[in-house]
């Protein structure tokens, strides 16, 4: 097994590789392994599945405790590849109320952020090349 992160692997059935790849992999390859899919409606309106989440998108949580909860992208976390939501907490044993982290394939996206311009860049490029 190799030490260091390879662009050019493609996939393993073993899941010690899977982990291993996702652990080591740069930050430029993170950020396409915090990618959500995007709800019917944005789907049909921009002609594409998913995109890499950010700061600001509305979310709704798909599973486990928090399902059907919705809010916006509070903090992406690149270092542990999870995605905070505001509004959803769990309480703590001390009484403490901590965020609580999402894969973020357990999320849907309802709403996009495209504040920033070049986002707005990124998902034109991807309308065209999907309707040409």
């Amino acid at each position: 097994m190799k030490t260091l992160y390879s662009p050019t692997w493609k996939s393993s059935s073993q899941t010690r590789k899977q982990r291993k790849y996702r652990h080591n992999a740069p930050l430029h390859a993170r950020r396409k392994l915090l990618a959500a899919h995007l709800s019917r409606e944005l789907r049909k309106e921009y002609g594409f599945r998913s995109i890499p989440l950010r700061k600001g998108d509305d979310v709704a949580v798909m599973t486990g405790e928090f399902r059907k909860m919705k809010g916006a992208v509070m903090r992406v976390d690149m270092k542990r590849l999870k995605i905070y939501v505001e509004g959803v907490k769990r309480r703590k044993i001390s009484g403490q109320e901590v965020e609580v982290p999402f894969e973020p394939s357990n999320l849907k996206i309802t709403k996009l952020n495209l504040d920033d311009k070049n986002r707005k860049k990124i998902v034109e490029r991807k309308r065209k090349k999907v309707n040409p």
